[in-house]
């Protein structure tokens, strides 16, 4: 059996300007890439008037157009991945604080939506004592127009059907914005 003696050490190559990378690592363009992906998927979900808005380049926006109408799961993965590798080309700040502010938007409507719904089950839920608490937190609302609608969607609540529910939503929302 023949041995084979094992090489000493390389000595490190001499770099020199063409050798070295200065770019950005591949990890660090695959992360872009992703989210600029991600991002065009949010644009595909834009309304029309909201996108056009946008004033995106004419192949971008030709592409997120033709995105909505690709009903095979295949094709609607490689048109994404186009419109990501289109988003590259383009300063995407504007394009995420625009869809950033939407978010903010939707976000701050669902909270409203959310409190005047949690009001108007405190009041069908404990009647006159919810409502002295509202007539506290807003002293300019007429208390007898306010008991009626109470106690009609009370009443409501034991039968089924009816509009005092949706009428006392729709008074306290315009109470409450």
């Amino acid at each position: 059996m023949k041995r084979f003696a094992r090489p000493g050490p390389r000595p490190a190559p001499e770099p020199d300007s063409e050798s070295l990378f200065d770019g950005p690592s591949k990890s660090v363009l695959k992360r872009e890439a992703h989210r600029a992906q991600v991002l065009g998927e949010q644009l595909i979900a834009l309304k029309d008037s909201e996108l056009v808005a946008l004033e995106l380049p004419e192949p971008l926006y030709d592409a997120i157009v033709a995105a909505r109408g690709i009903g095979s799961r295949g094709g609607g993965v490689r048109q994404r991945q186009y419109i990501g590798k289109l988003m590259r080309d383009i300063d995407l700040t504007r394009v995420r604080e625009t869809l950033g502010g939407k978010a903010a938007r939707a976000a701050l409507a669902a909270q409203r939506f959310q409190r005047v719904e949690n009001w108007r089950a405190r009041l069908v839920a404990q009647g006159p004592a919810a409502l002295a608490a509202l007539h506290a937190a807003y002293p300019t609302l007429d208390e007898t127009q306010w008991l009626e609608r109470v106690a009609a969607a009370q009443a409501e609540r034991q039968r089924t059907g009816g509009g005092a529910s949706r009428e006392l939503f729709r008074a306290l929302r315009e109470l409450l914005e």
